[in-house]
């Protein structure tokens, strides 16, 4: 039986539970064990001495087996608890936690619960932040395949560095060089000429040395690309369908989570709003020829759009083709501009998308542009050469996404296990 199943179990019912000794306390007469599972806390009161003994010989995250009969209690977690009438160990005692789990929230500095993370993610909020990640890609995949779209799998082994302008990490590869993939954006494309509609959900790379509190050097990326779209404003609609999908699923799967984070889960407007880039400039005060937005402008129009929208998100379109990769479509009516888009969560860049070029001459003379090698991409282009419906796609970064969600100071406090420019363990 699971510590959650307690509450619809009958008071006076023999119950029997499995778990990790989340604390104790020993008193003169009496001890209390909190247990620990995958669905919660349950309190459980030992009395006789011979059960006494054996839980004082057990140091907290030992794992045990509980028998005894449920009661209420209305100090207890639930107001239940298991009066214990049996004990077992099923595995060696445990030793000391490096952290202390029972604390309602951590109490430790972030780099000891990274270097101590196979103990410190059992922490109920660690593992609460997680549960809002996997919700989320639980929304993100079933909203897709209720659309028609199907899950790939690209590989992360790839032979070339020229994707983005992101540093890479290069690798021997049978003695070749060969890089950890930067994304599947070469790989999407070409599967829209297969299945028209794809997603993905895996790890990218990213060798750029930046060590700041929203960066990491390998994080999970939800991928999405289809074909027959007009412009990119469909795919900032199939955004918003998916935002929304991800937010319902976090509600619906992981409400608990969301009540111990006591997190805000925010409502996705009917349609985003959407700014021009050349229009954000202006209203953060920016010279007109600055080519990207600075955290500070991201801030200040993530504070309009909640005051002047109501929305805690942002669309702004039209960046500059000078800063965007090769693949991008141009505005039609001024090709200074670019048919693509970031989406600003809160102040903070969450996605990155729009529409691609689709036709073989476009990306030929593109990367003739950019001093970059037909010949390079020539397996990537093959996919043009025959046939390829106008098609565009955007990327969110699952670890963001839950640090901009539960307000994380840091997106290492929601990573399971960070890669960054120093961190290469646990």
């Amino acid at each position: 039986m699971l510590a959650a199943e307690l509450a619809a179990t009958p008071i006076g019912s023999e119950v029997s539970l499995a778990g990790w000794m989340h604390r104790r306390r020993q008193l003169s007469g009496v001890s209390f064990l909190v247990l620990r599972d995958r669905s919660g806390l349950a309190q459980v009161v030992v009395k006789d001495g011979g059960l006494r003994a054996a839980v004082a010989a057990l140091g907290e995250e030992s794992v045990v087996t509980v028998h005894g009969m449920l009661t209420a209690s209305p100090a207890a977690p639930g107001g239940l608890e298991v009066v214990g009438t049996r004990l077992a160990p099923i595995t060696e005692p445990a030793l000391t936690p490096p952290v202390q789990l029972w604390r309602p929230s951590p109490q430790e500095g972030l780099p000891t619960r990274l270097d101590h993370a196979a103990v410190a993610l059992r922490h109920p909020r660690s593992r609460a932040s997680w549960q809002l990640a996997a919700a989320s890609v639980h929304g993100f995949r079933t909203t897709l395949e209720s659309a028609g779209f199907t899950e790939i799998a690209t590989p992360k082994l790839v032979g070339m560095a020229t994707e983005s302008g992101a540093n890479v990490f290069e690798l021997d590869y049978f003695g070749r060089a060969a890089y950890l993939a930067q994304s599947p954006q070469l790989y999407k494309q070409m599967l829209v000429g297969v299945f028209e509609r794809v997603f993905e959900v895996g790890p990218v790379f990213r060798a750029e040395p930046h060590d700041t509190v929203r960066h990491l050097a390998q994080y999970t990326s939800l991928d999405v690309e289809f074909g027959f779209i007009d412009y990119h404003h469909d795919v900032i609609a199939m955004f918003r369908a998916v935002l929304a999908g991800m937010l319902r699923s976090v509600r619906e799967r992981a409400a608990d989570a969301v009540e111990l984070l006591g997190v805000d889960v925010p409502q996705v407007p009917e349609a985003l709003p959407v700014i021009h880039f050349r229009d954000a400039l202006r209203r953060v005060g920016a010279a007109e020829d600055e080519p990207d937005l600075e955290p500070a402008h991201e801030r200040a129009l993530g504070a309009w759009a909640k005051e002047e929208h109501g929305s805690d998100f942002l669309v702004v379109e039209g960046y500059p083709m000078a800063k965007r990769p090769f693949y991008t479509h141009p505005q039609p009516d001024d090709p200074r501009w670019s048919n693509s888009f970031d989406v600003l969560f809160r102040g903070l860049e969450l996605s990155t998308g729009g529409q691609r070029l689709h036709r073989p001459a476009d990306y030929r003379a593109a990367l003739a542009t950019n001093g970059q090698s037909a010949e390079a991409f020539s397996a990537y282009l093959e996919a043009f050469d025959h046939g390829m419906p106008p098609h565009g796609g955007f990327a969110i970064g699952l670890e963001r996404w839950v640090a901009r969600l539960t307000g994380a100071a840091n997106v290492r406090e929601v990573t399971l296990f960070p890669r960054d420019l120093h961190r290469i363990t646990p």
